[in-house]
């Protein structure tokens, strides 16, 4: 394999904090199209072709050269069908609750990350990281609480929420360790066609017997919306690819879920209970520790290309 052009410094931050911005700008406008009578199921759809562009560009940088071991395949099927499974069960969960609650209970993924980072990769986390987990722990169960027999309601989108947390957390732990195996841009590449392997899926999920709009405000909102999903995908690969697990896991997945619940508080002007606001900050708070926890993996271990080539 050729020689691979050393990344610019600190390389991974770059990716993370467009991948925040990315992330959070679509998350808080997410529900729009659903809002506006286009079923969650099919814009589902519209992002799994959003990532089609994105791959064959990156695809193109990489003289279309994709790995095809069986370990890269493995890994990158593994990557794809976490963050596809967790991408549908997202559209069907802020069809159901708000944006400004959603996204910070997935913003305790890294949490997952971290203790599979832990147990199988050998990174580990400083006190600054366990206080960050405890807080991401205690933070969780503020969203669930619901004076006045509401709890069924909540029950709509936190079960899903949680469910999208563990897709993701898992999904971040092999991204990163796939990095040993595969290039970034193969990666995305399977990312791209696990989510594609979905859309019948999703299709036949859809209740047809529903109207549905097929105007500029149904899938063309949600393609826009969702190229910045894709888009983010894209950069929060990179950011695994020179960054460690421990520390972009959080900065990322756990930044632009909050960036999503304050930008969708500023647009709706929505006011929460006490009690979530608690929440929202424990969130906060959680995943500012985990971001700022100072890397104690081994740096020998970063790698710097992938250590197999095509099968």
């Amino acid at each position: 394999m050729s020689a691979v052009t050393a990344p610019a410094p600190r390389a991974w931050l770059s990716h993370a904090l467009a991948t925040v911005v990315l992330w959070g700008v679509w998350g808080a406008f997410s529900g729009l199209a659903p809002e506006h009578g286009f079923p969650e199921t099919l814009v589902y759809c519209v992002w799994a072709l959003t990532m089609v562009p994105p791959a064959l560009i990156v695809l193109s940088m990489a003289q279309w050269r994709l790995d095809r071991g069986i370990r890269a395949i493995g890994y990158g099927l593994a990557v794809g069908l976490l963050g596809a499974a967790g991408q549908l069960i997202l559209f069907y969960a802020v069809a159901r609750g708000p944006a400004y609650l959603i996204f910070p209970v997935i913003s305790l993924s890294p949490v997952v990350t971290i203790a599979m980072s832990f147990a199988l990769l050998g990174e580990r986390t400083g006190r600054l990281g366990a206080i960050g987990i405890v807080l991401a722990l205690c933070a969780l169960p503020t969203f669930d609480f619901a004076p006045g027999g509401s709890g069924g309601a909540a029950a709509a989108w936190l079960l899903p929420a949680i469910l999208v947390m563990l897709c993701w957390g898992v999904q971040a732990f092999f991204m990163k360790a796939a990095n040993h195996v595969m290039s970034a841009e193969s990666i995305f590449v399977y990312m791209t066609l696990s989510g594609l392997l979905v859309v019948p899926i999703a299709w036949a999920m859809t209740d047809v017997s529903r109207p549905i709009n097929w105007g500029l405000d149904g899938p063309g909102l949600a393609a826009l919306v969702q190229v910045l999903n894709a888009i983010g995908a894209l950069t929060l690969v990179f950011a695994f690819r020179y960054g460690k697990a421990i520390i972009v896991a959080p900065l990322a997945n756990a930044g632009a879920p909050l960036a999503t619940a304050l930008l969708s508080l500023v647009v709706l002007g929505v006011v929460p209970g006490a009690l979530k606001i608690v929440g929202i900050g424990l969130a906060l708070v959680a995943s500012m520790l985990l971001a700022i926890e100072p890397d104690t993996t081994d740096p020998d271990a970063e790698i710097s290309q992938p250590e197999v080539a095509n099968a």
